[in-house]
């Protein structure tokens, strides 16, 4: 399984919910990192993503987007493969 990173903040529903997603795909470490946290990190996360909102999930080196976009892959069967490459 390739590594799973997600830029997150503490409070965030849709973090939540893509971790959760993740998990019942079978992903058990995800590399969270807390822009609430560190603000350089979410200057990082906007210039490599182009994206200001969180969650924002890279699978392996690609960029799948937020938790709208890792449950589009789903619901088209993508997510799966992705996460057994």
């Amino acid at each position: 399984m390739p590594p799973v990173k997600m830029y997150c903040t503490a409070v965030c529903p849709y973090c939540v919910m893509a971790e959760k997603l993740l998990t019942r795909k079978g992903v058990t470490n995800i590399e969270k990192i807390r822009v609430d946290l560190e603000p350089a990190r979410l200057q990082e996360m906007m210039q490599i993503t182009g994206r200001r909102t969180v969650p924002q999930i890279y699978i392996g080196e690609r960029h799948v987007g937020g938790f709208d976009d890792i449950s589009a892959l789903d619901a088209a069967g993508e997510l799966d493969p992705l996460l057994a490459a």
